[in-house]
């Protein structure tokens, strides 16, 4: 019995410290990285007689299945949380079933060892796991780059999808479906259509606004606004392998954006714009105050052109949101490239 509890808390122990490892060194997420590591230290408290009695029992060298076969090897860094997040929910069924028989004369006593302790702790990596998939997964849609908007009201009559084209040849490295004019069904028609032409070239197309509008066009993620549906319900209702963006203007708005899910934060305006009226302009001083307050990606938009485009990077802006810079020009694509080009020397 000794050697069986002992195994199951040491593939709990490997198994966390790597999920532990991935949230705090591959996605510097501190709340996940704290939560795991919390969970660890409630499960593997320190209790010296358990502790004695289980090196006693160890036998590694005769462990049946210690060397019975070789590990299949992992397609990807989700795989291997996933294998590891199995490996310890595994564990933790097995001593919560173990600590509801009576106690064996030859084991200590274990007061802080009880089968609610251990199914609590499985439940718990249930949500865990789901969170830590979830950013994995979506950190390899990251936003960065030339960010272009496709806002029929700045399409000057042209084609979306041509544009859409042009700017992705261009070099854009995200597109976002603006329409505040349409009805919903013709916006899903052409989120359809964009969505096929963005996933020709891997690059990430966004819905703004519409999470109906998301989900039915196979979108890779969704914008929100401070007054449309909370980033919260979105992050519930959305697969775990989309992307989430929030447009902020100020610094608790953005820090509440981070706390509550979302994958990237747009800020601004930076400079005025002619593409949104009334739009607060935050100027780049704001961009820098909350560049050094969050770790997600930031999109800054508003009044960017290729003239004002460094000043905004060196700024801390992972990412240019254009709309008139791209769809007002006579080149489109020359227009994207030359953003592109210098996003992409910064």
């Amino acid at each position: 019995m000794l050697r069986l509890i002992d195994a199951n808390l040491n593939r709990i122990s490997e198994g966390l410290r790597l999920l532990e490892d991935v949230a705090r060194f591959l996605l510097n997420d501190a709340a996940l990285s704290a939560a795991l590591k919390s969970l660890r230290h409630e499960l593997l408290g320190e209790n010296p007689s358990l502790q004695r009695a289980l090196l006693s029992a160890r036998d590694a060298a005769e462990d049946v299945a210690a060397f019975a076969e070789e590990e299949a090897r992992r397609a990807d860094l989700p795989a291997i949380v996933t294998a590891n997040a199995r490996r310890v929910e595994e564990s933790l069924r097995v001593l919560e079933e173990i600590f509801k028989l009576p106690t064996s004369p030859n084991l200590p006593e274990l007061p802080d060892l009880a089968p609610e302790k251990f199914k609590k702790a499985r439940f718990a990596l249930y949500e865990l796991e789901r969170a830590l998939s979830g950013k994995l997964l979506r950190r390899e849609k990251r936003i960065a780059g030339l960010y272009v908007i496709i806002d029929l009201e700045a399409l000057g009559g042209r084609d979306e999808l041509e544009v859409c084209r042009q700017a992705i040849r261009g070099g854009a490295k995200a597109i976002q479906l603006r329409d505040k004019k349409r009805s919903t069904a013709e916006i899903l028609a052409a989120a359809k259509k964009l969505k096929e032409i963005c996933a020709q070239s891997d690059v990430p197309f966004i819905v703004d606004n519409y999470l109906d509008v998301a989900l039915a066009s196979g979108a890779d993620g969704l914008h929100l606004g401070q007054g449309d549906l909370p980033i919260p319900v979105a992050r519930r209702l959305l697969p775990i392998d989309k992307v989430l963006g929030c447009s902020t203007t100020t610094l608790k708005e953005a820090l509440q954006a981070e706390a509550d899910g979302a994958d990237y934060i747009a800020v601004g305006a930076i400079y005025p714009t002619p593409s949104k009226a009334g739009a607060i302009v935050v100027g780049l001083q704001r961009l820098r105050q909350i560049r050094e307050a969050v770790s997600l990606p930031i999109v800054a938009i508003g009044g960017i052109d290729g003239e004002n485009a460094p000043a905004v990077v060196e700024a801390g802006a992972d990412a240019i949101a254009v709309i008139s810079a791209v769809l007002g020009a006579e080149d489109v694509e020359e227009a994207a490239r030359k953003l592109a080009e210098m996003m992409e020397a910064k």
